[in-house]
């Protein structure tokens, strides 16, 4: 119950103070941070370096079958198709962790292969340095130098995907990818008609244009003796 005039006013008339509303500003930090960034030099050097990598593995084991099943070890079918295997695998892992890095999915799989790398490049150069006899290597240097510089590749890849550029590009997760329409479906009439155009060109060409024969004035292939 109101016991005086002011309490009366209250109960009655609306409150003259007005709180505004509160409005969110961005700071500068949640703005930055909210700005995509773009693909920095060390996760594209990372990624070009383990899609070059998968490459020249690719062309190393495409050169080197030949003289691996020629050699005169005779080597098992259950050993070759091992190793066949986990180049394959090798092979894959280092072009896949150099894509999902560039497309910002993760850097686990590079550092992973990297670190796999490292360890076996660390066998062979034990045992090659150890054992006695050699195999020869190409360009004239020692079969351990050469080990010892390859281990350059794996080291780079972790110093590259290590920079706070790939920390912040791994941070922002995945990039997300435009949906385009399918440019078939959205021409079908003309891609009809190219489709057409191209198969009456192919047709007209193979009826008016006649095959060239040997002719008459050319040598024969075979020349006949008689005893």
């Amino acid at each position: 119950m109101a016991i005086s005039v002011l309490d009366v006013r209250d109960t009655v008339v609306l409150p003259a103070v007005r709180v505004p509303s509160l409005r969110l500003v961005p700071t500068p930090a949640a703005t930055a941070a909210s700005t995509p960034l773009r693909l920095p030099l060390s996760v594209l050097g990372a990624g070009l370096v383990g899609i070059v990598e998968s490459v020249g593995l690719l062309a190393l084991a495409l050169t080197g079958i030949d003289d691996v099943l020629a050699s005169p070890l005779h080597l098992p079918g259950w050993l070759l198709g091992a190793g066949l295997l986990v180049l394959a695998g090798w092979i894959v892992l280092c072009a896949g962790g150099g894509a999902a890095l560039i497309d910002g999915a993760g850097r686990r799989l590079v550092r992973t292969v990297a670190y796999c790398e490292l360890a076996l490049l660390g066998l062979l150069i034990v045992a090659t340095t150890t054992s006695s006899a050699l195999p020869a290597s190409p360009a004239g240097l020692s079969l351990p130098l050469l080990l010892l510089m390859a281990v350059a590749v794996p080291v780079g890849k972790l110093l590259l995907v290590g920079s706070p550029s790939a920390e912040r590009w791994i941070a922002q997760g995945p990039r997300v990818r435009a949906r385009r329409v399918d440019p078939v479906a959205a021409h079908r009439v003309l891609a009809t008609l190219t489709l057409g155009l191209i198969g009456l060109s192919l047709a007209a060409v193979a009826v008016l244009v006649p095959a060239q024969g040997a002719g008459s004035n050319e040598p024969a292939s075979a020349v006949f003796s008689q005893h």
